[in-house]
Parts: C-alpha cells; sequence; structure tokens
C-alpha cells in the first residue's frame, strides 16, 4: 500500500475554456493565474479525499484509497488513509513520518527534502508558480467537466514523478477539485477532493502522529 499512498501525495505533493453557459470564458494561463493567486493567499487547506492508482503495464491493477488531508502552511501536512487501511503520514515542517498499520511501522526522516520535492504540498503552499513552472494548455474535450475549469500542467524541467497533470478547479473558488497525474512509465493517478475548508487554523499536535505501541520505528 505504500505505492498507494506514495503516488497520491508526491503527484498530488503542481481549464480548456468552459462550456457555454458554466461561467466566464478564460484561457488556461488566466485560469492558471487565478488558481495561483487562490492558493498564495490559503494559509491552510482541509479535504477528504478519494485516490484511483492505475499502474501502467499491469492489466486490472487499479489501487484506491481515501480518507482525509490537511496542509497548513508553513510546511505542515497529514494525509489519513482510512481505507482500504490505516496509514498516515505527517510532517511537522521538521521530520516527516509515514504509517502503515499492515506493516506494523513507522519511517521517519527529515521534512525539507521530502516537502522540496512533493508537487502536492507545493501547489497547496502556493510556494511554485504554474504559469512559470508549466507548459498551461487546454485539456482535450473528453476532460472538460461541468461547473469546473481545467487545464493541462506540463513540467518545463523535467520532474522525476509527473510527466503531465491535469487540474480542474471550482469556478467559482478556483479551489482544486480533482488532480490527474500521468509519469513517465504511464501509470494514472486521480485524486478527487470534495469537502474542502480553507484557512482554518489546526493546532500543533494535529501534526504529529503516536503510533501504537510495538510499531516499529525506521528512522531514515
Amino acid at each position: 500500500m505504500k505505492k498507494l499512498l506514495y503516488s497520491g501525495i508526491f503527484f498530488f505533493c503542481w481549464l480548456l475554456f468552459p462550456p457555454a453557459g458554466q461561467g466566464e470564458e478564460l484561457t488556461p494561463q488566466q485560469i492558471a493565474q487565478k488558481i495561483q493567486a487562490t492558493y498564495e493567499k490559503t494559509t491552510s487547506l482541509k479535504a477528504d479525499f478519494l485516490q484511483t492508482s492505475s499502474i501502467s503495464g499491469m492489466e486490472h491493477r487499479q489501487r484506491k484509497g481515501s480518507g482525509t488531508m490537511v496542509i497548513q502552511k508553513p510546511g505542515k501536512l497529514r494525509w489519513d488513509y482510512l481505507s482500504p487501511e490505516k496509514q498516515v503520514l505527517v510532517s511537522d515542517g521538521e521530520i516527516f513520518s509515514l504509517y502503515s498499520a499492515t506493516e506494523n511501522q513507522m519511517i521517519v526522516s527529515p521534512a525539507k527534502e521530502y516537502l522540496q520535492e512533493d508537487v502536492t504540498y507545493n501547489f497547496f503552499a502556493g510556494k511554485g508558480n504554474l504559469p512559470e513552472d508549466f507548459e498551461v494548455t487546454s485539456v482535450p474535450l473528453d476532460l472538460v467537466k461541468q461547473d469546473s475549469y481545467a487545464i493541462m500542467l506540463v513540467p518545463k524541467k523535467t520532474h522525476a514523478q509527473v510527466e503531465t497533470l491535469y487540474v480542474w478547479v471550482d469556478q467559482a473558488t478556483f479551489l482544486v477539485n480533482r488532480l490527474q497525474v500521468l509519469d513517465h512509465l504511464g501509470s494514472v493517478t486521480d485524486l478527487l477532493l470534495f469537502n474542502t475548508e480553507v484557512n482554518r487554523a489546526f493546532p500543533a499536535d494535529y501534526f504529529h502522529f503516536t503510533p501504537p505501541e510495538g510499531t516499529e520505528i525506521i528512522e531514515q
């Protein structure tokens, strides 16, 4: 299940014109700028998620997970996978921990390197710059979604995990409601976000996780 979690976090870890009557017509570049502005002024984000990962070259190999995610500036994040099994990924900005109930272990490492590479965190924290870091274009017509703007992003510099990123945002708020990521091997991760809240303050201890007694701790 680590594959499931990492595929979602590292990818989720940076919108074609709407159909007639579905909102103001904006160019993909204008949409990207509005998304950028939205997340630059957002101090925290909480959402429920549903994640589906399809592994390239493995017929019928599809993994699903769901739970809750929180990102809070600066450097704090927490992903609680509730199904199909319990996993917790958490960072307080200094220490990054990954707990797996099935494997009865928690991996602990410095947060700095992880946060630098986590596209999802950098995207929602507004640390990157969409118009500068990505080639921004329209999405294919079959990916147009009602009540959402959508854009396709291709990193200008080669990224280890991301080849193409499709982003859907709510037309009224410009908050992301769906991400679809293609990696260099053709695998696809689809992340749906709902029940989104922004600018809610979370206590510091929310970004710490104490595993059950007997859990193996692996420090890296």
